[in-house]
C-alpha cells in the first residue's frame, strides 16, 4: 500500500515566502506578522549599523573588482 506524501516548500528551504498567501516560513515554522516585523526591524538595524561602521569606505562600496585593501 502506498501512502500519499505531500511536499511542503517551506520544509525544503530554510527561509520560504509564500507570495500567494503572503506568509513567511523559517525552518518550517510560520512567522506571524509581529515576528516578521521584528525580524525585518532587526535586519534593518543590523544593516544600518554595518553601513555606519563602514561609512568611511563608501566611495568603494560599488566599485568593480577585488578591492584589495
Amino acid at each position: 500500500m502506498l501512502m500519499a506524501t505531500t511536499t511542503h516548500p517551506q520544509l525544503r528551504k530554510p527561509i520560504h515566502y509564500d507570495s500567494v498567501r503572503r506568509r513567511l516560513w523559517i525552518c518550517g515554522q510560520r512567522c506571524h506578522h509581529g515576528a516578521t516585523g521584528a525580524l525585518l526591524t532587526f535586519a534593518g538595524a543590523v544593516g544600518v549599523a554595518l553601513m555606519a561602521h563602514d561609512w568611511q569606505d563608501r566611495s568603494v562600496w560599488f566599485s568593480r573588482g577585488r578591492q584589495d585593501d
